[in-house]
């Protein structure tokens, strides 16, 4: 036992002692050789004692003291792993767990001893992942692995030597994400199916995140905030650090895109799975289907719900990951995720008792919307309380999308852009109140379609502020929402005239509009 507090101890990097043992000389061939001869004949006579404390030298001998240059430390390395993987596959019968544990740990103290080449390690996760559900032994191993790898990783920088070590390929974060997928699945289904006593139980381990969940997570907060937080140097102007910078940037999306496409994709699975529980708990007749559907969610916080999903969100969120390639990419998955979100909260919703509270006096609420125009009436957007109140899940293009030119225009100044908004039955278009063009020539021209040969809807130009033509077309620009029928429209202006040293800015501010559309309605 004074060998497994010693080899505790050197587990932290801000201890002398740690400092100390990493620089003893490794022990020789020999000695690890006799080692091997020790463990064979406890494991022959069953000596469990002696057995634990061999493994535990294991752990240290590995960390500290041994490094395979030779051919004979080769074989002694191999004679040592046999061992200790003869242990790890022993028949639970014939093996506690303490000392399933203690091999466990001996096989990732020694990772890089065992398995020397990147194949190697990449082959015994691949087994372990694979096959760790029908082995227990299998199963601790992964978990030792993944937690250490895990811990490592959080203290690394992207793009160093190490990197590549302990940020698995896909292949294996393929695996990872699988088991991810399916633990949280089987919690979501647990709310159904365990007892109620059992149920209470599941609800005080909860948010305990499994060593594959932790996994992802270091692997997810790695990319992401190393994105978030990468910086050029100041120091360092040239070409080739600029070009350095850009490339690992470039490295850290693709790495991010692969990884939050994944996620996303699993994340969907386990919603989907997630409605399916909330539907049969809320059509059961089970004593206590009210607690079961307020704990479940709380138990779908223990998931890669609640630990993946809020970070990659927010952080997909910032500057340096707004990318039209990002959101190409990850949008199939980002409008599945509101259909199963939004489904399932109304779902939980109708099972509060607050709305039902809200219904009853449905007068009160018709009044309010009888005070509301037909337009502002299409664009309201309030927050219903309830089951997820605060947690906006909002519909694309809320927000609108605005269009402009810039302020003031040029000379010989030409803008198109196109809107597009999928579904939408009408957009409505809002005007900024400081648009204003030179003469009434300098126009805005707005067609119904994708392009210039579309339908004309309007076109605004002139200002009434007294200079150039002090005059404007029709009846000016629109201070009421402009409708267009269909899902696109197209925006065109062009300035004309030569700027007039009397105009000011503000007769030559060009023009902004923000684009919002009606959805259409399904039965």
């Amino acid at each position: 036992m004074c060998i497994h507090q010693l080899n505790l101890l050197a587990a932290s990097n801000n201890l002398p002692i740690t400092n100390f043992l990493g620089k003893q000389h490794p022990i020789e061939a020999h000695h690890l050789s006799s080692i091997c001869d020790i463990m064979e004949k406890a494991m022959v006579n069953g000596d469990t004692c002696i057995i634990r404390c061999i493994l535990v030298v294991f752990q240290v001998v590995f960390k500290f003291f041994f490094s395979p240059q030779t051919e004979r430390n080769r074989d002694i390395v191999r004679r040592s792993g046999l061992l200790l993987w003869q242990l790890l596959m022993a028949p639970r019968d014939q093996i506690c767990s303490e000392i399933q544990k203690e091999v466990c740990l001996a096989i990732s103290s020694g990772l890089n001893i065992l398995y020397p080449g990147e194949a190697e390690i990449n082959n015994l996760l691949k087994l372990v992942l694979t096959e760790g559900e029908r082995n227990s032994g299998l199963s601790q191993l992964r978990d030792v692995i993944l937690t250490n790898l895990a811990e490592q990783l959080q203290n690394n920088r992207f793009g160093s030597e190490d990197d590549d070590h302990y940020r698995l390929n896909d292949e294996l974060l393929h695996y990872i994400l699988k088991i991810v997928v399916r633990e949280s699945c089987v919690l979501i289904t647990k709310c159904q199916t365990v007892s109620k006593d059992d149920f209470q139980r599941l609800l005080s381990t909860v948010p305990a995140a499994s060593s594959c969940l932790r996994y992802l997570m270091a692997v997810q907060n790695h990319l992401l905030s190393n994105t978030i937080l990468i910086k050029p140097d100041e120091n360092d102007d040239s070409d080739s650090s600029l070009q350095g910078e850009t490339l690992k940037v470039q490295e850290l999306k693709t790495s991010i895109l692969s990884l939050a496409t994944q996620i996303l994709t699993g994340c969907d699975e386990v919603l989907e799975m997630l409605q399916q529980v909330t539907t049969a708990l809320i059509n059961s007749d089970i004593s206590d289907r009210e607690q079961r559907l307020k704990g479940l969610e709380q138990i779908t916080k223990a998931t890669m719900l609640g630990h993946l999903l809020p970070v990659l969100l927010t952080s997909l969120m910032h500057p340096n990951l707004q990318t039209l390639t990002m959101a190409d990419a990850l949008m199939p998955q980002l409008v599945q995720l509101v259909l199963y979100t939004s489904q399932t909260a109304l779902l939980l919703k109708t099972q509060s008792p607050v709305f039902s509270e809200l219904n009853s006096s449905p007068s009160g609420a018709s009044e309010q919307k009888g005070k509301l125009l037909p337009d502002e009436r299409m664009l309201e957007e309030k927050e219903e309380p309830g089951f997820l109140t605060g947690l906006k899940i909002p519909a694309p293009w809320a927000a609108g999308k605005t269009v402009e030119t810039v302020h003031p225009v040029r000379d010989n100044y030409k803008f198109k852009e196109t809107v597009h908004i999928p579904g939408a039955r009408c957009l409505y278009l809002r005007f900024d109140n400081r648009c204003s063009s030179q003469y009434d020539y300098d126009k805005l021209v707005i067609y119904a379609g994708p392009n210039t040969n579309s339908r004309k809807v309007a076109e605004y130009g002139g200002n009434t502020l007294g200079y150039g033509s002090r005059s404007v077309l029709g009846t000016g620009w629109p201070k009421d929402l402009v409708k267009v029928e269909g899902d696109t429209v197209t925006f065109s202006f062009e300035m004309r005239s030569g700027r007039e040293h009397n105009t000011p800015d503000k007769a030559m501010w060009g023009f902004a509009c923000t684009v919002r559309a009606q959805v259409l309605k399904h039965d």
